[in-house]
């Protein structure tokens, strides 16, 4: 379902996913001769480029400045608070894992495993996908059951394969320290109790709003450089579009806005596609949605390997030739594959920049690390 209007694409519209897909490539490219013919679109692409024409149909640049949040009004206050909570252990209940346990800043927004380890060791059941840019996602998780940041943060603090804690506890620990106190205070002015976990939430928010990645190179050649991209980049952008990659990986964040099949034409095995995890059928319950999985967003996708939410495979190459015989039912040539990987790789924008913060300490009455 979508996050904000409350859409989720209906049995025949999924069933018609495969014939789109494979039609994608001569939509696109009769939309690239209309814009080309257009004197106006004409004119929005350096020297008239047309495939700088047809890819600005399908994407946008990222924005330099900070996206909207929706019911959450991002203050500095906040943004500093969450930064904080974001890389605080001791949400957790051990004061191992932090979010940035698994959303490394420093590796992508992602913690470079198979699936996450958290509490007493455990492995998670998927692969934890990028918190870069994840503000620009239509939901959150891989299958989508979190509408947005707020939630989503609540999620990982209290499962037990991951950090393993509890919004009582997490209220023990943040109310033991009186600079905490004193920072959910000012984030939150107007609150008579403002640390709540509700609260914990919205500063995690506002700060993970801030984790976006503009002036990639392909940000750049949309906003009218045509040489930011080597020709090979532009050949991979060409067969991306004609092959039909953009049917689900388009927009803004190219990808991340809505839900597929990962099997629309071949199945995967069951080392790529495990058959235990049904993605969005666990939200919906709905027949339709067995092995329906959020598309994720491919920016900074060089990055953030390993992928598929298994975690499974550890080369771009590879990802990009099973994601063309599973959903396309194309065999890509090696030039082909080779071609793809490098638009692939301009899609990485300049990383976010973020000085660890000072952690106030604990006192006697915080609550002790529990490893049980």
């Amino acid at each position: 379902m979508h996050a904000q209007t409350g859409y989720r694409p209906t049995a025949a519209l999924k069933g018609l996913l495969v014939a789109t897909v494979a039609a994608l490539g001569i939509l696109a490219v009769t939309a690239g001769a209309a814009s080309a013919a257009d004197p106006a679109a004409a004119g929005t692409a350096a020297g008239g480029d047309a495939l700088m024409a047809r890819a600005r149909e399908l994407f946008k640049p990222l924005p330099a400045t900070l996206p909207m949040v929706r019911n959450n009004a991002v203050t500095r206050e906040k943004i500093d608070l969450g930064k904080m909570l974001f890389f605080d252990p001791r949400l957790s209940a051990s004061g191992i894992f932090s979010c940035n346990s698994c959303h490394n800043l420093g590796l992508g927004g992602v913690d470079g495993l198979e699936t996450s380890v958290g509490h007493g060791w455990q492995k998670g059941p998927r692969n934890a996908p990028t918190v870069l840019n994840a503000v620009l996602n239509v939901a959150q998780f891989w299958d989508g059951r979190a509408e947005d940041l707020k939630a989503q943060a609540k999620g990982p603090i209290q499962a037990g394969v991951e950090m393993n804690s509890t919004p009582d506890r997490v209220m023990a620990v943040l109310n033991s320290i009186p600079a905490y106190k004193a920072k959910f205070a000012d984030a939150f002015p107007n609150e008579k109790d403002p640390v709540s976990f509700d609260n914990v939430a919205m500063a995690i928010e506002a700060f993970e709003a801030t984790l976006t990645t503009p002036a990639a190179p392909f940000d750049q050649y949309l906003e009218g450089k045509a040489d930011a991209l080597t020709d090979s980049q532009k050949a991979g952008l060409e067969l991306f579009i004609d092959k039909g990659c953009a049917g689900c990986h388009n927009g803004v964040n190219v990808g991340g806005h809505d839900y597929f099949p990962f099997r629309v034409v071949a199945k995967p095995g069951a080392e790529i596609l495990p058959p235990g995890d049904k993605g969005r059928f666990a939200v919906t319950k709905t027949a339709d949605d067995e092995y329906v999985f959020r598309a994720p967003t491919l920016r900074n996708v060089a990055l953030t390997a390993p992928y598929f939410h298994s975690g499974k495979v550890w080369d771009l190459r590879q990802a990009v030739a099973v994601m063309g015989s599973s959903q396309l039912g194309a065999t890509l040539s090696e030039q082909e594959i080779d071609k793809i990987t490098a638009f692939l790789t301009a899609l990485t924008g300049q990383q976010p920049r973020v000085d660890y913060p000072l952690l106030p300490a604990s006192t006697p009455a915080t609550p002790q690390p529990v490893f049980k």
